[in-house]
């Protein structure tokens, strides 16, 4: 190890970065426990000034290896690692990763690394829109396994075929021994055209009462001008209704996100969003029409520096059926005013 970190600052290939995020959300319906609803993984303290995320990271990089640690604290960490024992609770990244190629930009990664699924990650400067999204909330931020990557020579399409413990995890679930995986293909015809399309298929629960999940995001991101960009991406996935029966509950959830560069340090971004899971395969409610839930956010920015922004957003959710809490009463609507401010060094 000692060789590998000399060789490294010799060469200038291994780099120290760091991020962290603080941020304060209110909501109108005032949860005395101070958690936001329990499928809210991002942003979930209501009334108090707290750290979402922050890491520290150290990256290796030269034509033929690859690796990344990163280790992390903030409310994200104990929202999404909660199932995860000990230390690993607060692993952000940790991956190492050879070329399989000479000439090809062909490379094996096996570790903790970022979920191939959606176009919103857990690093909040790096979106458009403050909090996440319902639909980036219930899908996995990160995931363990292996992966094999393939990259065209003019970098324009991107293949990735992966080997995953399971749907956000680090530790494989106690009793779950099937194997789980799933595709990512991404063209980039230019420089301001992205789409996606990426897919997971995996076994819920131990075996002895397993579901079969097949999830499939789509989404198309569009410089459509210097200032003016917008981002579409809608997910449908299916599960077993139980191991015995081999029915499907389904999901389907559509979002789209416009962001205008107001001046050089002045931005504005919003968010229409649905979400509709009335079996509970990911969000249960245990009400009649299960959850079906609508989404509108705002946020402004203001980007002081290249490497910090500070934003204020404006989000409700509107449900079918009254899920929420206020008062100690349920009701069908959740209004949250969160502000933010982050930094990358």
């Amino acid at each position: 190890m000692s060789a590998l970190t000399t060789s490294a600052q010799d060469n200038k290939n291994l780099t120290i970065s760091g991020y962290a995020e603080v941020y304060y959300s209110y909501s109108f319906n005032n949860p005395p426990d101070h958690n936001m609803p329990p499928f809210v993984y991002a942003y979930n303290r209501h009334n108090e000034v707290n750290l979402n995320l922050g890491f520290i990271k150290a990256n290796y990089n030269n034509d033929n290896v690859r690796a990344n640690l990163a280790l992390m604290a903030g409310t994200y960490t104990n929202t999404n690692l909660a199932a995860e024992p000990g230390v690993l609770k607060n692993i952000f990244e940790a991956n190492a990763g050879i070329r399989l190629s000479k000439k090809a930009d062909l490379w094996l990664d096996a570790g903790v690394f970022a979920s191939h699924i959606g176009f919103e990650s857990a690093v909040g400067k790096d979106c458009w829109v403050l909090t996440r999204g319902i639909l980036s909330d219930n899908t996995p931020y990160f995931e363990t396994g292996a992966k094999v990557s393939y990259t065209t020579d003019n970098g324009k399409f991107i293949a990735s075929a992966l080997y995953l413990n399971g749907w956000q995890r680090i530790q494989r679930q106690d009793g779950n021994n099937k194997p789980a995986g799933g595709l990512q293909l991404t063209w980039k015809p230019s420089e301001d055209v992205t789409f996606n399309y990426s897919n997971y298929l995996g076994t819920e629960g131990a075996d002895s009462v397993g579901v079969r999940r097949f999830y499939n995001n789509f989404y198309t991101v569009l410089q459509l001008a210097p200032k003016f960009g917008i981002t579409a991406g809608i997910d449908y996935g299916t599960q077993q209704k139980s191991k015995t029966d081999k029915r499907t509950n389904h999901i389907i959830s559509p979002v789209f996100i416009a962001r205008y560069m107001l001046a050089t340090q002045w931005a504005i971004a919003g968010r229409i969003e649905y979400y509709r899971d009335p079996n509970g395969m990911i969000i249960s409610t245990g009400t009649p029409n299960g959850f079906k839930t609508t989404g509108y956010s705002v946020n402004l920015d203001y980007i002081p520096f290249p490497n910090a922004v500070i934003r204020l957003e404006g989000k409700v959710l509107n449900s079918k059926d009254p899920i929420f809490i206020k008062d100690n009463e349920a009701v069908a609507a959740n209004k949250v005013i969160t502000t933010s401010i982050a930094v990358s060094f």
